[in-house]
């Protein structure tokens, strides 16, 4: 039985008729909505130590709650003593319940941890998709300060099905993204 979780349970009461009345749908099922969160992890450090790797892919499984898999190089390069289909990093995808839960995470716990906060940036890819930087796991209160052995960052990707970026922020202003006021 799949749980409610609070995200959720906003986004079909206030989200979808708030942007559909802003935006002029027609029906709800162009009301944008968040389809994945995708958590991604380098660990170019890789190449000389294998561990590294299970170390990013035990510390994001714990962050998201799902289990991550490796990510390999696609191809060979000498200079960084790379071979092809070697484990370079660690990801997760998230959707449905889990990506609800991850996300009300993020925004009420993990990123007002971030040192010296004041907002993210609201910069888009133009497909109606966002990428927040995280430079430190530990702002996760799932990490356990004593186990980390090196402080790293990750990329988390939201991505919507919002026909433009304007869409897609207002969507993501919704949920409580703590976009950095425009001057």
């Amino acid at each position: 039985m799949a749980t409610a979780t609070r995200l959720k349970d906003k986004y079909q009461a206030e989200i979808v008729p708030t942007l559909k009345e802003r935006f002029n749908y027609k029906s709800v099922m162009q009301v944008p909505k968040l389809e994945k969160i995708i958590i991604n992890r380098g660990v170019g450090e890789a190449v000389a130590d294998k561990k590294l790797v299970d170390v990013a892919i035990e510390e994001i499984t714990t962050i998201a709650g799902q289990k991550a898999v490796p990510t390999m190089s696609k191809k060979s390069i000498s200079n960084f003593k790379l071979r092809e289909d070697m484990p370079i990093g660690a990801r997760v995808t998230l959707r449905g319940d889990r990506m609800y839960q991850f996300l009300d995470r993020l925004i009420t716990i993990a990123i007002p941890r971030e040192r010296d906060f004041q907002g993210i940036k609201d910069k888009l890819d133009g497909r109606g998709n966002y990428t927040l930087g995280v430079k430190e796991q530990i702002i996760f209160p799932e990490i356990k300060l004593d186990q980390v052995k090196k402080v790293t960052g990750m990329d988390i990707t939201f991505t919507t099905s919002a026909k433009s970026d304007e869409e897609a922020y207002e969507l993501l202003k919704l949920f409580g993204m703590p976009f950095k006021k425009k001057q």
